[in-house]
């Protein structure tokens, strides 16, 4: 029997520090995976990421290039973007474990862990077309889902494990669902991405063995307050979002931070769980099933997606 415990932490937005390494080795677990916004072009905080010795995957998020693609980011670019690159800058630190249109094998887990499209926004409109071509050599939805496909096949194992900042299209259009909208004058809609939706029906299609996808961007509170819902099954694949944002705060005084834990059993999952965790690796507080956002009170203010 093949067992891994993964963990999954969602959305950083600059809240990481050493005591995650601690506690993260406390937890026990086997691989940890990021999915992306560690925060504002935060080099720091990926450093730090990157000097984490346990097995780990990660993949770019859309505020790890804020102040490379937004007007907003460029207005208020806290370097000369002439003579430094953030964006690359991290990317150089993360080396092999960035996986964004690749993989890594992680055979003793009897595992593989494939990226999805770095950098992703969301949604049906294909955004920054300037940056995915210089940054990614990609064009199109279409040419994006090919590159998410051939890192499909090119992996090992027989268990694929798809990492993403924003989840697939197809998860519903409700404001709290996985990846629904929830902003705007029309608070609605899908805004999953359509290449992951793809490449992940085409790879089903094939054959190919996907029992988890995870993925953040889309944060577990809603605008309104309201809880997301963060895991749905489909088939054989559980899609589970870990964006809990602000990740860090409080239980009875004492400070936990959030992960997502997933256990696999023979290359399916026998659990999944969105869980606060003290500096120790103590689980303080656990939830599992579609609405489980671990919301506690005592926290940060949200920050922006």
């Amino acid at each position: 029997m093949t067992k891994a415990r993964i963990a999954i932490v969602g959305d950083i937005h600059h809240q990481w520090d050493n005591t995650d390494h601690t506690a993260l080795h406390g937890l026990g677990v086997d691989l940890v995976l990021f999915v992306g916004d560690y925060g504002n072009e935060a080099v720091d905080i990926v450093r730090q990421i990157s000097q984490l010795d346990l097995p780990k995957a990660a993949i770019m998020g859309n505020h790890d290039a804020w102040y490379s693609v937004t007007a907003k980011g460029k207005a208020r670019c806290p370097y000369d973007r002439t003579q430094e690159d953030w964006v690359q800058a991290q990317l150089d630190l993360l080396g092999n474990c960035h996986v964004g249109y690749g993989g890594q094998d992680f055979p003793d887990l009897g595992l593989s862990v494939v990226g999805a499209r770095p950098f992703s926004w969301g949604g049906a409109k294909w955004k920054y077309s300037k940056f995915c071509k210089a940054r990614l050599g990609v064009h199109s939805f279409a040419e994006s889902a090919k590159r998410i496909v051939g890192a499909i096949a090119a992996a090992t194992c027989e268990s694929i494990l798809i990492i993403g900042h924003n989840g697939p299209a197809g998860l519903g259009d409700r404001p709290d669902d996985l990846c629904g909208k929830d902003w705007g004058e029309n608070p609605e809609g899908d805004y999953g991405d359509p290449d992951l939706a793809i490449a992940i029906a085409q790879a089903q299609a094939a054959g190919k063995s996907i029992p988890l996808v995870t993925f953040g961007h889309m944060h577990h509170r809603l605008k309104s307050g309201q809880p997301r819902r963060t895991q749905q099954q489909v088939g054989q694949t559980l899609y589970f979002n870990a964006a809990c944002v602000p990740r860090m705060g409080t239980i009875d005084g004492e400070p936990v931070r959030h992960f997502g834990l997933v256990t696999l059993v023979n290359g399916q999952v026998e659990q999944a769980s969105q869980a606060w965790v003290n500096p120790q690796g103590q689980i303080m507080s656990e939830t599992a099933g579609p609405n489980s956002s671990a919301q506690i009170p005592d926290r940060q203010s949200e920050q922006i997606r």
